[in-house]
């Protein structure tokens, strides 16, 4: 029996289950007592002892290192490239030019966006004058804003 184990131990995991598989379709109940011996050995890394838990483990914790110096990384990249004061290139006039170029771009930004902002207001207006001269036109009355009306005035608040 013992050299059967090492056999199937040898082979890998596939070999344990091939043989689960094959117990359960001779003889359910050696199936199942595979399948038992399986779990209980830990083979199945099912148990928290199993070497395979422990490899699984330190997979998951060099991923996860790697991920954290990947971020690290991001993080320098992206304090240098966006930050305000960023990294010298050692030739002043560059140094110069890039700060003024940057700023002048943000400026441009800046009036774009207001740009943007305008022509919708603009737009929107137009769309709801639209829809208010068509409501006139279908013979609808102008809903009057609040404290307009006499009753509004009347009203307490």
């Amino acid at each position: 029996m013992q050299g059967v184990v090492e056999r199937l131990d040898e082979a890998g995991r596939p070999a344990w289950i091939i043989a689960m598989i094959a117990g359960f379709i001779v003889f359910f109940p050696l199936g199942v007592a595979i399948l038992a011996f399986l779990i209980w050995s830990g083979r199945m890394g099912c148990g928290t002892n199993s070497a395979w838990g422990e490899h699984r483990a330190a997979r998951w914790q060099r991923k996860m290192d790697r991920m954290q110096e990947r971020m690290a990384r991001w993080q320098e990249m992206g304090s240098r490239a966006f930050s305000g004061g960023s990294a010298s290139t050692g030739n002043r006039a560059f140094d110069e030019y890039r700060h003024e170029t940057i700023r002048r771009l943000e400026d441009e930004a800046h009036e774009f966006r207001s740009f943007l902002d305008r022509l919708r207001h603009a737009r929107d207006k137009a769309e709801f004058d639209q829809f208010m001269a068509e409501r006139r036109a279908a013979g609808k009355t102008e809903v009057e804003p609040r404290g307009e009306r006499p009753e509004d005035d009347q009203r307490p608040h």
